[in-house]
C-alpha cells in the first residue's frame, strides 16, 4: 500500500517547493514572522494499543510554522511539524512522532511478547482549509528502530467560536498502515504465541482505526490556548483482528484528557 520511495518523492517535493519559492520572491523561504507553539496535553488513554484498560499519560504539543493572515486550527492529533509551504488555504511540510517503547511492563497482557523498541516516525503531513470552519490533515510517516512500517493519519475537524475566546470542534479519524507497523506491535510469531498464550497471528497492511473526536478549546490570551478533548476509535483490520486485541484487549478505544500551550512569534530574515 504505503512504499518507501513515495515518502522520499514526498520529501523532494517539500524541498523543490522551497527552493522553488525562495527563487521566485529573491528571499530565503524561512524569511518572515513565524510562530512557535509548545504546550503538553495530559489525558487517560489505554495502557497500549489494544488494551481494555487506561491509564494516567501526558504527551508534547508542538508546532512550527510562518504566521498566516489569521489563527490557525490546531489539534492535538497532530503531531510535531514544520511547515514549508504555507497559504490562506493550504500547508505543507514535514512532520515527526517519538514513539515509545513497549514491553511486558506496560500491561501483563503482553508478557511473552518481544519488547518494541522506543523510536521515531518521520515523513510529511498536508492540510487544506476548504472553507473558514473546516481543516483537513494528511500525515504520512516511516517508522525508524520503533518499526519499520509506514503510517498514514487522515482527519477532518470542523470547527466554530462559541465566542471570541471558546471554540467547538471534532470530526472523523482514520489511520492505515503498512505490514512491518503491523507485525511489530499486533503480530504473534509461533515463539510468541507459545511463551504468552495468544494464537498466532500474521497480519498484512491495511485500514488500523477508524473513529472521531471533539474538543473544546479556550484562548485566554492572544498566546495561551487550553482545552479539553474526547477520542473514541474502533480499531479495524489487522488491528482488530490480532489475537492481542480479540483475547486480551478491546477494539474499542477512549481518551480523554485536557491540555495547554503557548504561541512564540517571532521574525526570521
Amino acid at each position: 500500500m504505503f512504499t518507501k520511495s513515495r515518502l522520499l518523492f514526498t520529501f523532494g517535493l517539500f524541498a523543490a517547493s522551497a527552493g522553488a519559492a525562495s527563487a521566485g520572491d529573491g528571499q530565503h523561504f524561512w524569511s518572515g514572522n513565524w510562530y512557535l507553539s509548545v504546550g503538553a496535553a495530559g489525558f487517560s488513554a489505554p495502557k497500549f494499543e489494544g488494551s481494555k484498560h487506561n491509564k494516567l499519560q501526558w504527551s508534547p504539543l508542538i508546532s512550527v510554522g510562518k504566521q498566516g493572515p489569521g489563527p490557525r486550527f490546531s489539534s492535538r492529533n497532530d503531531n510535531p511539524s514544520f511547515a514549508l509551504i504555507e497559504s490562506d488555504a493550504f500547508r505543507v511540510g514535514i512532520v515527526g512522532k517519538f514513539v515509545p517503547s513497549r514491553d511486558s511492563s506496560d500491561g501483563r497482557e503482553l508478557r511473552g511478547l518481544k519488547k518494541v523498541k522506543w523510536g521515531v516516525e518521520a515523513g510529511g503531513f498536508a492540510e487544506a482549509y476548504p472553507t473558514d470552519w473546516l481543516r483537513a490533515r494528511v500525515e504520512v510517516r516511516q517508522g525508524i528502530r520503533a518499526h519499520s512500517g509506514l503510517v498514514a493519519d487522515a482527519a477532518v475537524d470542523a470547527f466554530t467560536d462559541i465566542t471570541p475566546e471558546l471554540r467547538l470542534s471534532g470530526g472523523p479519524r482514520m489511520t492505515l498502515a503498512s505490514n512491518d507497523y503491523f507485525n511489530t506491535y499486533y503480530g504473534v510469531n509461533a515463539r510468541e504465541a507459545a511463551a504468552s498464550g495468544l494464537s498466532r497471528y500474521n497480519p498484512g497492511g491495511g485500514v488500523k482505526s477508524v473513529g472521531a473526536g471533539g474538543a473544546l478549546t479556550w484562548k485566554p490570551s492572544e498566546n495561551w490556548t487550553t482545552s479539553t478533548f474526547l477520542e473514541y476509535t474502533r480499531l479495524t483490520g489487522p488491528a482488530g483482528d490480532s489475537s492481542l486485541v480479540r483475547e486480551r484487549g478491546d477494539r474499542n478505544q477512549l481518551l480523554i484528557g485536557v491540555s495547554a500551550s503557548y504561541k512564540f512569534n517571532f521574525t526570521m530574515n
